[in-house]
């Protein structure tokens, strides 16, 4: 997917980051004046954060100018506290700044908002009638903490069923549990591959996965998103290369991609990637953090989605953070790679092991999910957050948003592109009592900010028409339907029956 942004929106959009960097570096070399002039004074208040007593700056560089002159007029859209469970509705504690948003106070007000920020797809993050009663008595029985890594005293009887479980559910032959999400690519990845070897990564991967291909030592080579015949390009260029400078055979060669790419809402092309890499005899390596419980008929990810064996993916990673309501990470592969990374993951063999009571969360909701509860309401969540998904992407479409991303997936940004466009409707929506979630650099490039919907199987379709009813009247406030109305209105669609 390339997004074509179009030449008046591009020019302005430069033009503004053009005025914020421009007068940023003024106001930066006035103070580096004063600072001549007033060193004691103004070395309080320097852009770094350093004083006069020989310390080097510790935050320096274009990071630290970008945070100083354009994060830090917006940080009010972001990190909102909240004050109650992450469900289709919940509490926003309101802020404010009186030294223009430098410095954020709370309250003790909040707001009840519309909730379309959270990643709880399924809804299993608030009460459940299943998993909530579960999750208090592994809570009275196993305290909230082992205190201890698996490999030590922190390997109870619930880690051991939850592995099972989810080695059952995504289908392969072993898995392992981590405590954090992110850790889970960023420590996994070195375990699996090191110098010699070649990783062979999506563009758009998460900076989880950037942040262990670089841990790992091994050389790092990027293929356009989503591109598989620039992928083969790419293999072919470099397994007749072989390693720099020696030319000898890469070690081994690991292909990674996502199941759904979280900042654009696009499934992976992978029954395309995969024939490639059987093709050419490369492993692979899928992150499944957005799609894994949210799509497929059963929520058995983007395999089942997409009519994949899983047995043709070599490496599933998963988070339990999103659809189980929980947190932590897995890994699905064969025993032979899973007994390796037992052994040899720094993360597993000396980080604490993931909270009990969140285990349980997970087990629970994999149950229901599964129909193991002794009730369908796993396959209702399923086909209502697909029904949801659907529909409201196909609203906004109707509405002349600019949306990414794929039918059926629970993730839809819009692009939004303009700086002052992008806080201007996150604090309006937030006024109308709607929450959603603004996307920008550095998880974006600079140029392409956008609005991230999140969509849940708890919403109602009420839920939805009054989220869609405050976004296209505020988008029409901002100005950033950038694509023709459809006729039809958001309000005259006949509401379904709930499921």
């Amino acid at each position: 997917m390339v997004i074509k942004v179009p030449y008046v929106t591009a020019a302005t959009t430069l033009f503004s980051f053009g005025l914020i960097f421009g007068f940023g570096h003024l106001r930066d070399s006035f103070r580096a004046l004063l600072r001549l002039l007033f060193s004691s004074a103004a070395a309080a208040d320097s852009p770094a954060g350093c004083n006069s007593k020989g310390y080097a700056p510790i935050c320096v560089g274009k990071e630290d100018f970008y945070i100083r002159r354009f994060f830090r007029r917006v940080q009010d859209c972001f990190g909102r506290p909240i004050a109650s469970k992450p469900d289709a509705w919940f509490d926003v504690v309101e802020r404010y700044s009186t030294d223009s948003n430098k410095t954020l106070h709370r309250t003790t007000k909040t707001s009840k908002c519309l909730n379309l920020a959270s990643f709880n797809y399924l809804g299993f993050a608030a009460a459940d009638e299943y998993c909530t009663p579960r999750v208090i008595e592994s809570l009275k029985k196993y305290s909230a903490s082992t205190c201890s890594s698996r490999v030590d005293g922190g390997n109870t009887q619930l880690h051991i069923e939850l592995e099972e479980l989810v080695a059952r559910f995504v289908r392969k032959p072993s898995a392992i549990l981590l405590a954090m999400g992110y850790a889970t690519n960023s420590a996994i990845i070195p375990a699996l591959i090191g110098k010699g070897g070649l990783i062979i990564s999506d563009s758009l991967n998460h900076n989880s996965i950037v942040s262990g291909a670089r841990a790992s030592g091994a050389t790092i080579r990027v293929f356009e998103h989503n591109n598989p015949a620039h992928l083969e390009k790419l293999l072919r260029e470099q397994i007749s290369g072989g390693q720099p400078r020696t030319h000898r055979a890469w070690k081994k060669i690991l292909v990674i991609v996502e199941g759904i790419y979280s900042m654009e809402g696009e499934l992976c092309k992978l029954p395309e990637i995969l024939s490639v890499c059987k093709k050419y005899k490369v492993y692979t390596y899928m992150d499944e953090a957005h799609s894994i419980g949210a799509v497929g008929k059963t929520g058995r990810g983007v395999c089942e989605l997409l009519g994949v064996d899983p047995a043709d993916v070599d490496i599933m990673m998963g988070t339990l953070s999103k659809s189980f309501g929980s947190s932590g990470g897995y890994i699905a592969a064969s025993k032979e790679i899973i007994q390796h990374l037992k052994l040899t993951c720094p993360s597993h063999i000396y980080g604490t092991s993931m909270s009990p009571p969140a285990v349980q969360q997970v087990i629970s909701a994999m149950k229901v999910i599964l129909g193991e509860d002794g009730t369908d309401r796993g396959a209702k969540k399923i086909a209502q957050i697909r029904d949801n998904s659907n529909f409201f992407r196909s609203e906004l479409q109707k509405m002349g948003f600019e949306v990414l991303g794929d039918n059926d997936s629970p993730v839809m940004p819009f692009m939004v592109y303009n700086p002052a466009k992008m806080p201007a409707f996150s604090r309006e929506c937030l006024k109308q009592n709607v929450a959603v979630v603004p996307v920008g650099f550095p998880a974006t490039p600079l140029l392409l900010g956008r609005i991230r919907i999140c969509i849940s199987a708890s919403h109602s379709r009420e839920d939805l028409i009054k989220g869609l009813e405050v976004i296209s009247n505020v988008g029409d406030l901002v100005g950033i339907k950038y694509l023709p109305v459809e006729q039809e209105e958001t309000t005259s669609v006949e509401k379904p029956k709930k499921l």
